[in-house]
């Protein structure tokens, strides 16, 4: 298993913007997709927790998230649309502050357009807990923490 070291908050290179893949990068991107899904699985076999990363964490500035819930996906160049007014409150966490809890508000749902590993455009609608990781990665890819959308200076807390 390849994995690479998860950037820590504070590590400047987590605040930059993400380029977008173009269609040509994307061979020479699979060892790099493939290092950020086993550094997932990694990452859940120590904390026990663990669904998704962005390319950015493990200092790639490039448009991508890869997600493991059920089954490894990448998604390259994704995009957000849709999102609903709803908005709902929760404790976020984020491997790049293993230990600590932001409590941020998130869109209930949303759309996700992106690209998949063979250049296909994919389209999901999310709600709920996918719609907040998706929202949480994508923030990621524009350079934004959790840590920087928390709702108010006591937002935070440790893990226990």
């Amino acid at each position: 298993m390849a994995v690479k070291d998860i950037l820590l908050l504070g590590n400047p290179l987590l605040y930059k913007k993400s380029e977008p893949v173009g269609k040509e990068e994307l061979n020479e991107l699979f060892p790099q997709i493939h290092i950020m899904f086993d550094t997932i699985l990694e990452f859940r076999e120590k904390y026990g927790v663990g669904r998704a990363i962005a390319a950015p964490q493990i200092g790639l500035l490039k448009r991508i998230i890869c997600l493991n819930i059920d089954k490894p996906v990448a998604m390259i160049n994704p995009k957000l649309s849709d999102l609903s007014n709803e908005l709902f409150e929760m404790w976020d966490d984020c491997m790049s502050f293993p230990n600590l809890l932001v409590k941020v508000r998130r869109h209930k749902s949303l759309t996700l357009t992106f690209f998949d590993l063979n250049w296909e455009k994919q389209v999901w609608h999310l709600q709920d807990d996918l719609a907040e990781l998706i929202q949480h990665e994508y923030d990621h890819l524009d350079g934004v923490l959790a840590t920087q959308r928390a709702i108010d200076d006591k937002s935070f807390r440790w893990k226990i």
